[in-house]
This record gives C-alpha cells, structure tokens and sequence, in this order.
C-alpha cells in the first residue's frame, strides 16, 4: 500500500519547480498533480491515453472537445485519448489529482508509429 498526502504531493510539485508532478506509475496506471494559479494559461495537448481529473481546489472553465463547463473542487472529469482539452478563465489557483491509463505517455510511441 502506498498513502499520499495532497499536502505533501503539492509540497513536493512546488519545490520541483512544475506544474505536474507525477506520484504514481504501475503497468496500468500513473497519477499525478497538477496545478495552475489563477490567469494561468494552461498549455496541455491531447494525451495517447484516457484520463480522469478531479478537482481538489480552484475555480476555472473546462473544454473538452466542443464541451466547455464550469469546474470546481470536487468535480471529476473524464477526458478520452486523443481529445483536445484544457482548463481555461482560471479565478482561483487550481490543483487536480490527474489519473492515467495505461500510465501517461505509454502509447505514444503507436501513436507516432
């Protein structure tokens, strides 16, 4: 078993200098936190793999294909592989647990194959 603090997952983004800290990876999952302050532009591209985000803090727009909704703490959002999307009109510093599978990057080499 491993047990995460989000204090502590935040401490750890926040002193490596990032916007995404990735805490957890297995053969079939990673995880990571991800956080933006407000006005911040966020600069995400589609990802190879599906992900679920869940909203611990902030207030901000979501756009996920042509869908563009209101997101706050305890929103989860699920985006599928390939789907253009971002947060946007951050109003209030923003962290989300990120959840990948398979684990982030893990297929984009048969994207680009």
């Amino acid at each position: 078993m491993e047990l995460f603090s989000i204090e502590d997952l935040r401490a750890r983004r926040q002193s490596l200098r990032k916007t995404y800290y990735e805490f957890l990876r297995s053969d079939s999952l990673s995880m990571g936190v991800y956080e933006l302050p407000a006005g911040a532009t966020d600069p995400q591209q589609p990802h190879t793999e599906d992900e679920v985000y869940y909203v611990v803090a902030g207030l901000a727009q979501m756009c996920v294909g042509a869908e563009d909704k209101p997101v706050g703490p305890g929103a989860i959002i699920s985006v599928r592989a390939g789907i253009e999307h971002r947060f946007h009109d951050i109003v209030e510093d923003l962290t989300v647990l990120v959840f990948f599978a398979p684990p982030e990057y893990s297929r984009r080499s048969q994207a680009t194959a």
